[in-house]
């Protein structure tokens, strides 16, 4: 008679029993956004550094060999040299790192002249002419404007301030 009451009593849960995934919901979502999509983002930079690799570039590999890519050999290979004459062949999916790619060369063409620039400044062109001036120097007359005096005053009678 006393397990009667106990069955008779309403368990008080509005959802239906779905209280206790509530927590099992929220643990995946924290997981979700702290391992899972980071993990899947740097995975995905390296998909993409991998496919842009070319000749000239400077790798890590993910066993600590630092070379240069000398050659492209497919999908999946590349031959790297590690020293002087010593060549490996590596798969694109051991590069751990891209430590360096190459400047490219700029091509110039024969007809580019530099006066149909339109970002062309003649204040440019007399700047080139003139002398650069030293570090003390220019400090000097950077002093002497603030003071009012000119430059090349001070450079015809240096004595001027000791009398």
């Amino acid at each position: 008679m006393l397990i009667a009451p106990a069955f008779a009593q309403d368990g008080g849960g509005g959802m239906g029993g779905l209280e206790p995934l509530i927590p099992l919901v929220l643990i995946f979502v924290v997981f979700y956004f702290l391992l899972i999509r980071p993990q899947q983002k740097k995975a995905k930079a390296h998909r993409e550094m991998i496919a842009g690799l070319r000749r000239g570039d400077r790798v890590v590999t993910s066993g600590g060999i630092v070379g240069q890519v000398q050659r492209v050999l497919g999908d999946n290979e590349l031959s790297v040299q590690i020293a002087e004459g010593v060549r490996v062949r590596v798969m694109r999916t051991m590069i751990a790192e891209l430590v360096a790619k190459p400047e490219p060369s700029r091509a110039r063409d024969a007809d580019y002249d530099d006066d149909d620039d339109e970002e062309y400044d003649e204040d440019d062109e007399e700047e080139e002419r003139r002398p650069r001036r030293s570090r003390s120097r220019r400090r000097r007359s950077e002093r002497a404007r603030d003071d009012g005096v000119d430059d090349d005053d001070e450079a015809d009678d240096p004595d001027e301030d000791r009398r």
